[in-house]
């Protein structure tokens, strides 16, 4: 019994940093128009801002796999989680943009060390066949933490100012104060599956995972920082060579460029002449069938892997980036950009977040952990969003590019507080060029996994069988504890 309250504490607490993760990304493109209106920044100047941020993130991103490999990985949880909340707090003191710009980038450091070390925990909590689920359930509750982030956010813009202050900014000081709570409960009671499973069938295990981590810790430290690094780059060069791992990153170079084009969504729905609260209304209805598309996902993805071994996850993932093409024409092109239709909108995000955030629940996150040894996984991860992100980072900045050089967007025009038609049409039609290209070229990139996929993973589970214990957070697990 102790052991199971143990890991359901562990996985809770995960969890949990996964919503403040989320809050916290969603923080800045919730305030997009506010933000520009203190700074005095154009579209341009506000993607560079999640591209800073973004670029950081992505280029820290193997300081993960390397720190998890080497210490304990709540503690490099934890460690990352206040760094983050610092980083944050930075964001709402800034006095210039380029404050603001250095304060996003130390914020990309902290993102970087914690999002891969959060995947890969959940990779070896779970089986193979419920690692969809897992991620969906982790998708879901992280995008709780975007839906309260990003509502909190952009109401707390709309009063204008709070016991003084900028509500904007007490937004941030919010999250900031939370994050470094969560932090710290990660760093004290979250046990790590690893120093579970090491002692493997009919072991000794330690339920505090202090003793196990210490003890850990200590054997490392008197190795060499040459071992150390040279263990790593071992660790990192054999990630490099998996073919599903080649393929899944090149999809992903294209397939990241909508999700950070959406960080115009809000902006752009309060040009259209939505109101704070009905824009955040929006969103959060977006960011819920995102959600809730993502468990479905990762189920379905499980249900199609078991019905068709090595080609069930792949057609998921492709049906959902396909989707991506007619629900971006129809939401930025088709319907009518009228504040009035707040329905139609509604019911256009709900569908659209239902169908197109399958791929990381139901292909590429459990694909990853399937593809390597338990002890790379959070390499795998860590690298996935160095990629990825590097080339994500693009898209924001493509958006408010595109929007003011070629259709017209003129920064002057908007009125605060007031929507602007032609700005929001300007807008619209940069994020559909950045969002219906890229997903069509996703849908096209996972076709070679049918044909490595299946090789990758016997390899990994070859030598899983015959130097690791399997992960043990299942049901017979739990019953012979308990």
């Amino acid at each position: 019994m102790k052991l199971l309250w143990g890991l359901t504490l562990s996985l809770f607490l995960i969890n949990l940093a996964a919503i403040l993760e989320r809050a916290d990304e969603s923080l800045l493109p919730a305030v997009y128009k506010e933000v520009s209106e203190a700074f005095q920044a154009s579209p341009s100047e506000l993607g560079t801002l999640t591209f800073i941020r973004t670029l950081v993130q992505a280029l820290c991103s193997p300081l993960a796999g390397i720190l998890a490999m080497r210490y304990y990985r709540p503690s490099v949880i934890g460690l990352g989680t206040l760094f983050w909340a610092v980083s944050t707090a930075a964001v709402a003191l800034s006095l210039t943009f380029t404050q603001c710009a250095f304060s996003r980038a130390l914020n990309g450091m902290g993102l970087a060390i914690v999002v891969p070390a959060l995947q890969s925990f959940i990779a070896d909590s779970y089986t193979e066949s419920g690692r969809g689920v897992a991620f969906g359930w982790l998708n879901l509750v992280g995008s709780v933490g975007g839906i309260a982030g990003s509502t909190t956010a952009t109401i707390m813009a709309g009063y204008g100012s709070i016991w003084g202050v900028a509500g904007w900014r007490v937004a941030f000081l919010l999250v900031a104060c939370v994050s470094c709570v969560i932090g710290w409960l990660v760093h004290v009671f979250v046990v790590d599956p690893r120093d579970i499973s090491s002692a493997g069938p009919g072991g000794h295990r330690s339920m505090d995972g202090r003793s196990v981590s210490r003890f850990k810790t200590e054997e490392k430290v008197g190795k060499s920082i040459h071992s150390a690094w040279l263990d790593s780059w071992i660790a990192i060069k054999a990630v490099m060579k998996v073919r599903t791992f080649q393929i899944i990153v090149m999809q992903g170079l294209v397939g990241s460029l909508p999700w950070m084009a959406m960080v115009f969504f809000t902006m752009w729905l309060e040009l259209i002449g939505f109101g704070h609260k009905a824009a955040a209304s929006l969103m959060s209805i977006f960011s819920a069938g995102c959600a809730i598309g993502a468990v479905s996902g990762g189920w379905l993805g499980d249900r199609a892997e078991q019905k068709f071994p090595g080609k069930g996850r792949i057609m998921c993932a492709q049906f959902s980036s396909f989707m991506g093409i007619p629900c971006s024409l129809v939401l930025l092109h088709v319907l009518p950009q009228d504040p009035e239709r707040w329905g139609l909108f509604a019911s256009m995000f709900v569908f659209m977040g239902l169908t197109i955030s399958w791929c990381q629940a139901c292909a590429n996150n459990p694909m990853f952990a399937d593809v390597v040894p338990e002890q790379q996984r959070t390499v795998i991860y860590s690298f996935d969003r160095a990629f990825e992100g590097g080339f994500g980072a693009l898209a924001a900045p493509l958006v408010g590019i595109l929007a003011e050089r070629v259709y017209g967007y003129r920064t002057h025009m908007v009125i605060p507080k007031d929507g602007s038609p032609a700005e929001a049409l300007a807008l619209s039609r940069g994020l559909f060029a950045v969002m219906a290209i890229p997903f069509g070229l996703c849908c096209l990139c996972y076709t070679p996994l049918y044909f490595t996929y299946s090789k990758d993973r016997e390899e990994a589970r070859a030598h899983n069988s015959k130097h690791a214990y399997n992960p043990i957070w299942d049901e017979e697990l739990s019953l012979r504890e308990l």
